[in-house]
């Protein structure tokens, strides 16, 4: 199972921090995925991390995202959480946490490949 919460409406220029929590699966063991459903448009893929062999993580975000946005783990409790800072109104939308056993995380993620999926969480950025 996996469930998203964090979700809300801040002004533009604020920040958010989404929780993705698992069970009955390890976040350590599973590639994540962050994917944004925007009004009337299609899931994107935003940011994807894998764990590595090393123990360090493949991290992948898509250019709109990058520099504020972070994604980081906590393996003890199974979550991993989404740090969104300097939201823009284009940031709106309804934010999903995906989990799969085999996905490649060395370009932006694709619904297609990823097979658990929490229900999202409703990111509105507005002034």
């Amino acid at each position: 199972q996996v469930v998203e919460s964090g979700g809300g409406s801040v002004q533009p220029g604020g920040s958010l921090r989404l929780s993705c929590t698992v069970s009955g699966f390890s976040t350590d063991d599973y590639v994540i995925g962050w994917f944004r459903q925007a009004p009337r448009l299609e899931r994107q893929g935003i940011i994807c991390m894998s764990r590595n062999d090393d123990s360090s993580d493949t991290i992948y975000y898509e250019d709109s995202v990058k520099g504020r946005f972070t994604i980081s783990r906590d393996n003890a409790n199974n979550t991993v959480y989404l740090q969104m800072r300097a939201l823009k109104p284009e940031d709106t939308g309804i934010y999903y946490c995906a989990a799969d056993l085999a996905a490649w995380c060395g370009y932006s993620p694709k619904v297609y490949e990823f097979d658990h999926w929490g229900s999202g969480t409703q990111v509105t950025v507005s002034s």
